[in-house]
């Protein structure tokens, strides 16, 4: 009987979003390998300086611009649609943790993060794109979260292997050639499993580049999304800031000195907390407007950070205030990804859903641009000015709030 209860639970949703979810597991699996251990690798072994390796990370984010034009506008096309565009960023994703792994000078850093950016920015509209198509507003949430949680519980497993691997073999370099493995395991995945979900529309249009170019101008003048744009751009900030800049400033910076196991962990448990209170909170989360639902993540995000300024600052509690901060941070994160990626799909035609989420997307690569490089100055900066860096981060949460209401206000308006 508590078995039918706990499968009733879960939600109703098509095999091919859980097929998604399972390989984006898989896919994600090998990006935590290297996610957390990247910047201190290519700082303390490698030997570049924490700017170097921020404007390095930040790269990837250029090609990633190019990456999601090129992605959204394929999403939408019968020629390619969404399954040969995410077959295509897997491929090129493999390829650039193969260059990373060979990786030694700044360089190819560059490289491996331009060929990264590229395969991240077709893979975002194509995967959010097919969980769109297959689901409709009420149950769209709910399948945002699952496929989340395919990330998360991915994430967590590269985590914990990639700690064992540095901590048995200090073998970084491995690390890459593992997440290459895992795109290549996605590829199979998508390949085998994933029917395309793209269905031309009944209006017939003019040609198909002229369709892509007013498709773009027609969503970019769309001014509730330019809105919601404005307050994404601040929260993929933030996500930054966890993947790029934390690991260094805990593995550097705090005053307490806390060994690569302890970092590990860290993570480990920052992502197991994501991993068990994505599907709740996306439960409690859903009777509120995706504005309100983004409100309580901006709070959440500016309590994390005042804690992680704390760290340091005091001269004991690191650890504990460590292990809240980034437990804080987790909850932020699974109460901003699904609501954020609902709410786009929401507001997107079903004719331009690949664009309209393509542009959801570029807030990633634009947010990716800017935090990794401010956070690597940050961090090469005085002990003062670090101290400011996350204190500036906590207060840009009131932006966000006031956004959010303006963008309540205005989706209320156009229902009503």
């Amino acid at each position: 009987m508590s078995k039918n209860r706990f499968w009733s639970w879960l939600p109703q949703l098509s095999r091919q979003v859980w097929i998604l979810a399972v390989g984006r597991l898989l896919s994600q699996t090998g990006t935590g390998f290297t996610l957390f251990y990247a910047p201190i690798f290519f700082v303390n072994q490698v030997g570049l300086s924490s700017t170097a390796v921020g404007i390095a990370l930040g790269s990837a984010q250029i090609s990633g611009v190019i990456g999601r034009v090129f992605g959204g506008s394929c999403c939408d096309s019968p020629r390619f649609g969404r399954r040969w565009t995410l077959l295509l960023s897997a491929i090129i994703s493999a390829l650039s943790s193969f260059v990373l792994a060979f990786t030694s000078n700044f360089m190819m850093l560059i490289l491996g993060n331009l060929l990264l950016g590229l395969g991240i920015g077709l893979y975002w509209p194509a995967t959010e794109t097919i969980v769109a198509d297959l689901t409709t507003g009420k149950t769209r949430n709910e399948a945002y979260a699952i496929t989340r949680l395919g990330d998360n519980i991915g994430l967590q497993v590269g985590i914990i292997m990639g700690g064992v691997v540095i901590a048995t073999t200090g073998a970084y370099r491995l690390l890459f050639v593992l997440d290459g493995l895992s795109f290549l395991i996605f590829f199979v995945v998508i390949y085998l499993a994933i029917a395309e979900t793209y269905q031309a529309p009944i209006i017939s249009t003019d040609t198909e580049s002229g369709q892509s170019s007013n498709s773009w101008m027609v969503a970019l003048s769309d001014r509730t999304l330019l809105i919601y744009v404005a307050v994404n751009i601040l929260f993929t900030f933030y996500m930054s800031q966890i993947h790029s800049t934390i690991p260094l400033y805990l593995n550097n910076f705090v005053k307490a000195e806390l060994s690569s196991i302890t970092i590990s962990a860290l993570f480990a448990g920052h992502t197991a907390i994501a991993i068990l209170l994505l599907l709740p909170m996306s439960h409690i989360l859903n009777p509120l407007s995706r504005p309100h639902a983004l409100i309580v993540s901006a709070i959440l995000w500016g309590i994390g950070f005042l804690i992680t300024g704390l760290m340091g600052i005091v001269e004991t509690g690191t650890l504990t205030l460590a292990i809240l901060g980034l437990g804080i941070l987790a909850i932020a994160t699974v109460t901003y990804s699904p609501a954020a990626s609902s709410l786009a799909a929401n507001l997107a035609p079903d004719p331009l859903r690949g664009i309209y989420l393509a542009i959801n997307s570029q807030c990633w690569a634009i947010g990716y641009l800017i935090g990794p490089p401010l956070g690597g100055l940050a961090l090469d900066q005085t002990p003062e000015i670090i101290s400011q860096f996350w204190l500036g981060l906590a207060l840009s949460v009131l932006i966000a709030i006031a956004i959010l209401q303006h963008l309540h206000k205005t989706m209320n308006h156009l229902n009503n």
